[in-house]
C-alpha cells in the first residue's frame, strides 16, 4: 500500500530551494530598509541566530556569494565596493509583491480588462453578428459559418463565401490613467507602527500588476510629504518617511496636472495615506497645523475633491488607521469626490487595492 512516512522536522535539512526561501526573506528586509544591503544582511544574519536560517551546509557565507553571482546585488562602483539591489533584484521584488498581495491574479485572463460593451477585444460574448471587412480572424465562428455555407450551397456545391461567415461579438476592452499617490509624511512610523513598508509593497504590486497584465494602460506615482513630486517605479522599494506634514492638496494637483496630459477618457487616484491633511502651500511658505482638523487645510482639500468629481476622476482612499476622528475627515472627502474609501488594518491594504483596481477599471468607455 502506497502512503506517506513523516520524520521530525528540522530546519534548514529539508528545504530543497535554501536560497529561493532566503531570498524571499532577504527581499522584503530590504524593503523595510529601504535597499541597504548592509542592514538587510544584518538583520538576515541576527535572525539566522535565532531562528536558524540557515544549515551547515549552507550558510550565510554562501547565500550572500549566491546572491553576487546570479547578480542580484552589485558594487555601487569600481570605486565604492559597498553592494546596492541589481535591476534584477528591483524587478525580482517587484514580481514578489505581485504574488504575496495578488496572488489571486493566476487564475484572470490576461489582457485588458472587460467592459459590459461590445466591441473590439479578447472575450467573446455569447452574441454573434455577419462578418465585416477588418473583422478578425480568430473572431470567426467556424461552427455556424460552416452551418450558414451548408444551408446556403448544398453539400454538392458546397463553399464557404463571405456571406457566410459569422463573428463572435466581444467585449469592449478599455484603458485607465492611474495616478497612485504614497503619503510619506512623519505619521507613517509615528507610535512605533511601520506603515510604509506595506504602502511601498501594495505600490510594487500595483505597478507590475498594470506593466504585466494591463500594458495599455498608465500609471502615474507620486509622493507627497510638505510637496508633491513624481518618482519611478524604480524607485518605490527605496522610499523612506521625512519629517513631513501631510499636504494632501499638493498631491492631489500634481496628480490631476498628470492626468490632464493624459488623453485616455478613463483616470482615477489611489491615495494611500494614514491621516489628515495637516499642510498646504501658500506661495513660497507652508501653512501647517498638526493638531485637530484645521478649516482652512481641511477646506481647500474637501475643494480639490469637488474638482476632481467635475472632471470626472474618481480618488479612492486607502485609510491605514481606523480612528473615529480621521474617519469622519474621509468621509468627508469621500462625499465630496463621490469616490471610495477602505479603512484598513495593515494586512489587509493590498487586497482592497487588489479589488478595488479591479472593479474601477473599466466602467467608463470610448
Amino acid at each position: 500500500m502506497i502512503g506517506w512516512r513523516f520524520s521530525e522536522f528540522v530546519p534548514g535539512e529539508h528545504s530543497a530551494n535554501t536560497f529561493e526561501d532566503l531570498l524571499k526573506i532577504f527581499q522584503d528586509l530590504l524593503v523595510y530598509t529601504s535597499g541597504n544591503v548592509s542592514e538587510a544582511l544584518s538583520w538576515m544574519t541576527e535572525l539566522d541566530k535565532e531562528y536558524g536560517l540557515t544549515s551547515e551546509e549552507y550558510g550565510m557565507a554562501d547565500f550572500i556569494q549566491e546572491l553576487i553571482d546570479k547578480g542580484y546585488i552589485q558594487p555601487q562602483s569600481p570605486q565604492n565596493p559597498n553592494f546596492i539591489p541589481s535591476k534584477k533584484m528591483e524587478i525580482s521584488m517587484r514580481q514578489k509583491a505581485l504574488e504575496d498581495i495578488f496572488g489571486q491574479l493566476k487564475k484572470a485572463k490576461r489582457g485588458n480588462h472587460n467592459t459590459n460593451f461590445s466591441g473590439t477585444g479578447d472575450e467573446h460574448t455569447s452574441e454573434k453578428r455577419p462578418y465585416r471587412f477588418g473583422d478578425k480572424l480568430d473572431q470567426i465562428a467556424i461552427s455556424d459559418s460552416l452551418k450558414n455555407a451548408y444551408i446556403n450551397n448544398g453539400l454538392d456545391d458546397f463553399m464557404l463565401t463571405q456571406d457566410d461567415l459569422e463573428v463572435h461579438q466581444t467585449y469592449y476592452q478599455s484603458q485607465m490613467s492611474t495616478v497612485l499617490m504614497i503619503d510619506i509624511s512623519h505619521s507613517m512610523i509615528l507610535y512605533g507602527e511601520d506603515r510604509i513598508t506595506p504602502a511601498k509593497k501594495v505600490a510594487m504590486a500595483l505597478s507590475e500588476l498594470i506593466n504585466t497584465r494591463y500594458p495599455k494602460d498608465t500609471l502615474d506615482i507620486i509622493v507627497f510629504g510638505n510637496d508633491a513630486w513624481r518618482i519611478e517605479v524604480k524607485d518605490l522599494p527605496y522610499l523612506e518617511v521625512g519629517p513631513y506634514h501631510t499636504n494632501t492638496v499638493a498631491g492631489i494637483e500634481l496628480a490631476m496636472d498628470i492626468l490632464r496630459r493624459r488623453r485616455n477618457p478613463n483616470k482615477q487616484i489611489f491615495m494611500i495615506t494614514d491621516g489628515k491633511p495637516s499642510c498646504i502651500k501658500r506661495g513660497k511658505s507652508y501653512y501647517k497645523n498638526s493638531f485637530g482638523l484645521d478649516r482652512k487645510i481641511v477646506g481647500r482639500t474637501l475643494n480639490l475633491a469637488q474638482r476632481c468629481r467635475k472632471l470626472d476622476i474618481p480618488i479612492t482612499t486607502f485609510m491605514i488607521a481606523r480612528d473615529p476622528y480621521l474617519m469622519q475627515f474621509v468621509d468627508k472627502f469621500t462625499k465630496a469626490n463621490n469616490g471610495k474609501a477602505f479603512y484598513s488594518g495593515l494586512k489587509g491594504l493590498g487586497e482592497f487595492v487588489f479589488m478595488d483596481y479591479k472593479n474601477n477599471k473599466g466602467k467608463r468607455f470610448k
